[in-house]
């Protein structure tokens, strides 16, 4: 019996971390999202810059040796193809689908190409420096949050950190004012003085900023590697995780969570059988 419980408190923190795993990348990029869409500019190519910052920031990491370089170039890579984005839709008044559907081609080619340019195969990357876990002395005592708390990247924490600092920049700041205004109203907030694409410029390169921090994120902390094709429609699902939390910052944590719940569920399900035996 008691063998039974041990066996249930098992896969409780085990479907905890693997929630808190799956979500990270989904929050990151839909509040990435918001920050675009509300400036008023629709952002689908979420994917395609998850994908090029995951190709990206495995090859810094293995080129430097340094998964924190690693880090900042998947962060760039995607800040600089959305301001490409950003270009195309708010200076020369490009259609934002059209716009966004070629990012995520130009991804899906550019970061297939890094692979044999950079490692010499077609596939998968070798193993690459990672981001260090986070282990809380002692957690492992813990009921259930133990297998939590004693493993976890700094970047799945920084979710919650970042979910709370772009609900105050967008609700208790002159500058998430503004931005609000750009997509809702701006030709008032064009009348106030205020450079309306200025701020779309902003907003999207925060979109591309967060999708960085994302696609970063899985090849250089959640695998440690890159693959072809590994954000395998992650962007698409953090995009209707935007759609379905109302594109605020709270409902992107809250429906990012579900989803990454929804994936870390399918997991565990899968282990079950084997923590049976345990």
């Amino acid at each position: 019996m008691m063998q039974s419980a041990d066996v249930t408190i098992n896969i409780i923190g085990w479907l905890l971390k693997a929630t808190l795993e799956a979500s990270a990348p989904l929050v990151l990029a839909a509040l990435g999202g918001m920050f675009s869409e509300r400036s008023g500019v629709v952002n689908i190519g979420l994917e395609g810059l998850m994908l090029i910052s995951a190709a990206t920031g495995a090859a810094g990491s293995f080129i430097f040796k340094n998964p924190w370089i690693g880090l900042l170039f998947g962060v760039g890579a995607g800040a600089a193809l959305s301001a490409v984005h950003a270009i195309i839709c708010v200076k020369y008044k490009g259609n934002h689908i059209v716009s966004g559907t070629g990012i995520l081609l130009f991804a899906a080619g550019a970061s297939a190409l890094l692979l044999p340019v950079i490692w010499g195969r077609e596939g998968v990357s070798d193993r690459v420096p990672a981001i260090p876990d986070v282990s809380i002395p002692g957690a492992m005592s813990i009921p259930i949050l133990g297998p939590t708390l004693a493993g976890v990247s700094p970047i799945v924490y920084s979710m919650f950190v970042i979910a709370i600092i772009c609900w105050y920049v967008l609700y208790k700041t002159s500058f998430g004012l503004r931005l609000r205004a750009s997509g809702e109203d701006p030709s008032t907030l064009d009348t106030a003085g205020v450079n309306v694409e200025y701020m779309r410029y902003i907003g999207v390169i925060l979109s591309g900023v967060l999708s960085g921090l994302a696609g970063a994120y899985l090849s250089i902390s959640f695998q440690a590697r890159f693959s072809k094709g590994m954000t395998s429609g992650r962007g698409f699902i953090a995009l209707a995780a935007l759609i379905f939390g109302n594109w605020t910052p709270v409902g992107c944590l809250l429906s990012g969570l579900f989803f990454g719940f929804l994936d870390g569920l399918t997991n565990a399900i899968q282990i079950v059988p084997q923590l049976s035996f345990l």
